[in-house]
């Protein structure tokens, strides 16, 4: 499994609104792609920093959304909260462990 995480700024008092944008407009729209595994959203209300992580069954399936317009139609979205362009990196999932085991 692959992951890409998108981490930004933004602008202060806009990160209730970045949550929005996220769960109405991002996250469905991330479901409907090949090789969608799950997503998440960050945020520090502190620091206005947020950070997206979704999950990809593969690395090309997560590749895909960078060569089409998909990645780049919804950090779009988020462009009326930004206080500057959002970073994209990618990773590997090498080990994930499911609930607390007792």
């Amino acid at each position: 499994m692959h992951a890409r995480i998108v981490a930004g700024l933004a602008q202060p008092g806009t990160i209730d609104q970045g949550i929005n944008i996220f769960e109405n407009s991002v996250a469905p729209v991330a479901q409907e792609q090949k090789g969608f595994k799950d997503i998440f959203f960050l945020v520090n209300r502190d620091t206005n920093q947020f950070m997206s992580i979704t999950l990809w069954e593969t690395e090309a399936d997560m590749a895909a959304g960078e060569a089409s317009s998909y990645l780049q139609e919804q950090v779009a979205k988020a462009a009326p909260i930004l206080a500057a362009p959002p970073t994209t990196e990618h990773y590997e999932l090498a080990a994930q462990t499911q609930g607390e085991k007792r």
